[in-house]
């Protein structure tokens, strides 16, 4: 045993004076010494690395940039300019080709736009209209409204642009799809006491305001079947006596079938979308009324849940005195 322990402590010491040896040979050789130190760790300093990107950017020995020279460069950005240019025009040449398949005056697929959507007049801030008979400046934007929008409708208007057509049958006209058609004539007069030529505020400072509805055009789609579609009104939910009287214009609320089919913006230029206008006059007061006015006919559905403007359209009115 004293054996053995004399062996370990002659050991020990031999370690303690070769790491004195190697800090004493460091302390004589400081390059050395960062030599060992860099082999030691594997890794390379700041000044180092910054001297090779120097080098790898640009090797004036070698007249080099990142490892190309200049004909090298210019080879390579060659081939990707023929490159790309070849994936341009193949790309630019499917384009074409498939714009030749297309018509620019008749979807090829009309599938999923048939039955037509519904949309009201005025449109402001939602679907609630809501306005105090008392006080004109709740009420006055929508008249604005209204006006701006039935200009377009102006009786001289439409007799100067649009033709008369046969009531009660669709205007067919045939020739080339590129012909220019013609529209009929929907003069904002056949709206009656909701055309604002009467009464200018449409019904709003009296507290029995004029609603507009139109259907979504819809090219080639002819509505009923050859019976016209019309419109009825009640209140969605809630106790049906909040609407007491509702008048509709044109007829009893009707859409022509004169003004269908539609040919398209490019062909039918002057086209003017029919009217049903909606004159609630009879509405309970200082109260939220939310009213479903719906289509009736032939093809048309109006009861599905998920879509509130297929067939039908639900808003609100609250009107206070």
């Amino acid at each position: 045993r004293v054996k053995k322990t004399k062996l370990c402590t002659c050991r020990d010491r031999g370690v303690a004076r070769g790491v004195e040896n190697r800090h004493e040979e460091k302390a004589q050789d400081p390059d050395r010494g960062e030599e060992e130190t860099k082999a030691e760790m594997g890794n390379k300093t700041w000044a180092d690395l910054a001297r090779e990107m120097k080098i790898f950017l640009w090797n004036p020995e070698e007249r080099t940039c990142m490892g190309r020279t200049a004909k090298s460069w210019g080879l390579i950005l060659l081939f990707y300019f023929i490159f790309y240019t070849c994936l341009a025009g193949m790309f630019a040449f499917c384009i074409y080709v498939m714009l030749l398949t297309l018509s620019p005056y008749t979807p090829t697929y009309r599938d999923r736009v048939s039955p037509p959507g519904v949309m009201i007049r005025p449109y402001l801030n939602g679907f609630t209209i809501a306005f105090n008979v008392s006080k004109p400046s709740t009420w006055q934007p929508y008249v604005d409204s209204m006006h701006q929008f039935l200009a377009a409708y102006d009786d001289k208007v439409q007799e100067e642009k649009n033709i008369k057509c046969v009531s009660g049958q669709y205007f067919i006209q045939g020739g080339n799809d590129s012909k220019e058609k013609k529209a009929c004539q929907f003069k904002r007069s056949l709206l009656q006491n909701c055309s604002g030529i009467e009464d200018p505020t449409f019904g709003f400072s009296k507290g029995q305001p004029c609603i507009l509805l139109k259907m979504n055009r819809i090219i080639g789609y002819r509505p009923g079947a050859g019976v016209p579609v019309n419109v009825d009104c009640k209140v969605q939910k809630g106790n049906e006596s909040d609407l007491r009287s509702v008048d509709f214009y044109p007829g009893n609320g009707t859409f022509d079938l004169m003004y269908y089919p539609y040919y398209g913006k490019l062909t039918h230029v002057n086209y003017t979308s029919p009217l049903v206008a909606m004159h609630f006059t009879d509405v309970k007061r200082n109260s939220l009324v939310p009213i479903q006015c719906k289509l009736n006919g032939k093809g048309i559905i109006n009861d599905i849940n998920s879509d509130r403007f297929l067939g039908r359209i639900i808003f609100t009115l609250s009107i206070g005195k």
